[in-house]
């Protein structure tokens, strides 16, 4: 089978966009270009590698195969590269992360910091839902990955490294909003707007509130903190959110942090990477970036 690195890079770039058009445009060349670099990878293999489906692409069994085993070839080149970048002295690469959607409010402060002392280090980050970032896990996609609630079906490498307590919050005008140790049973005949189900928040909640045996009143799922913040300000009910979400006085978007027995949740943020990895030099030195970056948050 001849196959060039070059032809598996375009095809990486495919299953990304499932589009010759996109693609072409990824990676600066022409469409017939990307069309004849697919066909030609496929007489290699031997097999088709994607088909059409109406108007849309799909890989197949061949062209999943295909792209696990380009996506460990390029990976051990860019941790070659970057070996060799650290002989000669210099630190230049790319950093592709994955976090679930509720680390977005501190994750961009730990890249900042993180850009400032090596500015020649480009950053990928996908920022998506707990299970799209457990999709990408699955595939090693990414160099390392952030979320509150690990999966437990994979054997993982994980660190925890800055604490993520839930709070229950409600309008800033709620009548509970001044009272104190607010005991849980008060909270059951109002009404809750919680994250959807599968979500990092919305399952240590449901195992919180499992845990004490309390069943809240649902009345709206939604996918967006922010949504929900919005959503409890207008008093539509309350919540159970990271405290890395609200900001650091809660009235300031018309929010109030109820003291309720048994709250805040106690949890953890995790680095996660699939057990017997090797992590390129640019992710090991991002991981301790990160942890002595949260143990002085936590000093502060």
């Amino acid at each position: 089978m001849n196959a060039t690195f070059r032809q598996l890079r375009l095809f990486l770039s495919f299953t990304e966009h499932m589009s010759v058009t996109a693609t072409a445009r990824a990676c600066h060349v022409t469409q017939p270009t990307v069309s004849m670099q697919l066909r030609e990878l496929a007489e290699a293999v031997g097999m088709p590698l994607y088909e059409q489906i109406g108007k849309r692409m799909h890989l197949t069994a061949a062209g999943e195969a295909l792209a696990r085993t380009a996506r460990a070839m390029v990976d051990e080149w860019s941790a070659f590269e970057q070996e060799m970048d650290a002989m000669k002295g210099l630190a230049r690469g790319r950093l592709r992360l994955a976090v679930v959607s509720t680390a977005k409010y501190f994750v961009p402060r730990l890249l900042g910091s993180f850009c400032a002392s090596h500015p020649d280090i480009e950053i990928a980050l996908e920022v998506l839902n707990r299970d799209g970032v457990v999709g990408r896990l699955r595939e090693n996609r990414d160099d390392l990955y952030i979320m509150s609630i690990p999966p437990d079906d994979l054997e993982l490498e994980r660190h925890a490294f800055l604490p993520n307590p839930l709070e229950v919050v409600a309008a800033a005008s709620h009548p509970l909003a001044r009272e104190k140790r607010i005991a849980l049973e008060r909270l059951a005949p109002l009404r809750f707007i919680l994250r959807e189900r599968g979500s990092g928040t919305r399952l240590a909640c449901d195992r919180h509130f499992r845990e004490l045996g309390f069943t809240p009143d649902v009345r709206l799922e939604l996918g967006s903190t922010e949504a929900i913040k919005q959503a409890v300000a207008a008093g539509m009910g309350l919540s159970v959110v990271s405290r890395h979400a609200l900001p650091a006085h809660p009235e300031d978007e018309q929010l109030a942090v109820l003291d309720v027995e048994g709250f805040p949740v106690q949890s953890s943020w995790w680095t996660l990477y699939p057990k017997g990895k090797r992590l390129s030099p640019i992710a090991a030195v991002f991981l301790e970036h990160l942890q002595s970056t949260a143990r002085e948050w936590q000093r502060a």
